[in-house]
């Protein structure tokens, strides 16, 4: 499959603009080397809004949907490290879902993403499977483009408490490629003509990513 699992987890939020250097700070050199240290996880990506909101968007690749439900993850998000909590506060309107895989295909990641997050009609998922995907798959400037489907509600823990509730995830259509207009011209508005409600767009460009298994430096400390 061309995302890394058969299941993903799916985050966008905002920060409080005075935390965001050391937000982006934490999450590189601590938070994504010790989500990639859990069994299971495979790679962490972060994205930072170039046009729309919210200003993160962040997925996660999984060996399995219980990945995220497993007791080393649900560990971690119970035991939450002295930086975590210090960071935690300062989000925002946090979206955070479980998600299958639905459909996907390409080759690792692009330095541009394009996120339509919607809730589905009955039409919507055959729609972009059968009608959308098979034009983008040659399109110049697409590295790929997968479709997540919320398949698990994430349960509360230590972290969702020090921040407030999430909110969950319907669906999401990621875009991703190496042009920054890989992803114009797709016509969002085509979803709701085929019954999909609560259309969100945003642009995105790379900032981080971590596989399993790469070399990281020492996680830093905050002062």
């Amino acid at each position: 499959m061309p995302l890394l699992g058969p299941a993903a987890m799916l985050l966008q939020f905002d920060v409080a603009p005075e935390a965001v250097a050391e937000h982006d700070e934490w999450h590189t050199h601590e938070h994504l080397p010790e989500r990639l240290s859990i069994p299971g996880f495979l790679r962490g990506t972060r994205w930072t809004a170039a046009q729309g909101g919210p200003r993160y968007c962040v997925l996660y690749e999984v060996e399995h949907l219980d990945t995220l439900s497993s007791r080393p993850y649900l560990e971690r998000l119970n035991s939450p490290s002295a930086w975590t909590q210090k960071m935690m506060p300062h989000y925002r309107g946090m979206t955070r879902g479980f998600c299958a895989v639905a459909a996907s295909f390409g080759a690792g990641t692009g330095r541009t993403a394009w996120l339509l997050r919607f809730k589905p009609g009955p039409d919507t998922e055959a729609f972009l499977v059968n009608e959308l995907f098979p034009p983008l798959s040659s399109r110049r400037g697409i590295a790929g483009a997968h479709l997540l489907r919320g398949a698990a509600t994430p349960p509360m823990t230590s972290e969702q408490r020090i921040r407030g509730a999430d909110a969950g995830v319907d669906c999401a259509l990621l875009v991703v490629g190496y042009g920054d207009q890989a992803a114009a011209g797709i016509d969002a508005s085509a979803l709701e003509h085929r019954g999909a409600s609560a259309v969100l767009e945003t642009a995105y460009r790379l900032d981080a990513s971590l596989a399993r298994g790469e070399p990281v430096f020492e996680s830093r400390k905050t002062s």
